[in-house]
């Protein structure tokens, strides 16, 4: 019995110097280069497993929506109807803040490296498959088009890990345009999709619809970038600020392909 007791100690021992070893040669970046090769195997196959994924949830949804269709179809006509209504009123305000955009020198004026990849896996955080090999660094803003989805916050050779602007740890200084003028606030990522503009103030004109825009004050996040688009307006008598739902314009579930902002 003592004997089987000393055998399991020392094999656990043996795992427990293996492991320390390990994080310390890692700490170092001694292991980027086994890391690199064996990302190079499982970044395609994670690939090819996520789009999979996406088109069995894709299809599953499509047969659940099929049998539900007959009961459905007034409620299906009315929101058809509302994302009418939206992209008209989207399109509107994009026509309308162009001439400022344009004048406070955003995007259009200033020359990006983008360096495009491909979603490869989603929870909290989105996965792509690019990496330091690849010249991504932490920190960088990742892209579509001219709307925010997030930022680079850890780095594998292979792969990187962007925070989106909805997560909870996300915070970035924006500000919402329209013909009355502009509101300035802070934009914090909410639990599920959906952001909060805070510490508006009273006298700021903000409206449903409304396209929230990035103020630039972070370094590395370019201003005039897209956040998003203001759903809900929260104003309280009593309290100091005036608040805003906002939801994302594009679904990260749909998109193929990503740009991070490089240097």
């Amino acid at each position: 019995m003592v004997k089987l007791i000393l055998e399991d100690i020392k094999v656990y021992g043996l795992l427990l110097f293996i492991a320390v070893v390990l994080i310390f040669l890692d700490s170092f970046k001694f292991l980027n280069l086994p890391k690199s090769l064996v990302q190079n195997v499982t970044v395609p196959i994670q690939y090819g497993l996520f789009r999979s994924y996406l088109n069995v949830s894709g299809q599953f949804g499509y047969i659940v929506n099929a049998r539900k269709a007959s009961q459905e179809n007034k409620a299906l006509s009315e929101q058809l109807a509302l994302v009418l209504s939206e992209n008209a009123s989207l399109r509107k305000k994009l026509a309308e803040t162009q001439a400022f955009l344009d004048q406070d020198k955003a995007l259009s004026d200033e020359v990006f490296n983008l360096i495009p990849a491909r979603p490869i896996g989603f929870s909290r955080f989105l996965l792509i498959d690019k990496g330091s090999d690849d010249g991504i660094k932490v920190n960088q803003a990742v892209v579509f088009k001219d709307s925010y989805i997030g930022k680079v916050f850890e780095v594998d050779p292979k792969r990187s890990k962007v925070v989106l602007a909805s997560d909870p740890d996300s915070r970035l200084t924006a500000f919402s345009q329209s013909d009355a003028g502009r509101a300035k606030g802070l934009l914090v990522g909410q639990f599920g999709s959906e952001m909060l503009l805070d510490k508006i103030l009273h006298e700021e004109p903000i409206e449903v619809n409304n396209l929230v825009y990035s103020e630039g004050q972070e370094i590395e996040i370019p201003r005039g970038l897209v956040l998003g688009q203001v759903t809900e307006i929260i104003e309280k008598d009593e309290e100091a600020f005036k608040q805003a739902k906002v939801k994302p314009v594009f679904n990260i579930g749909d998109l193929d392909l990503v740009f991070i902002v490089g240097e």
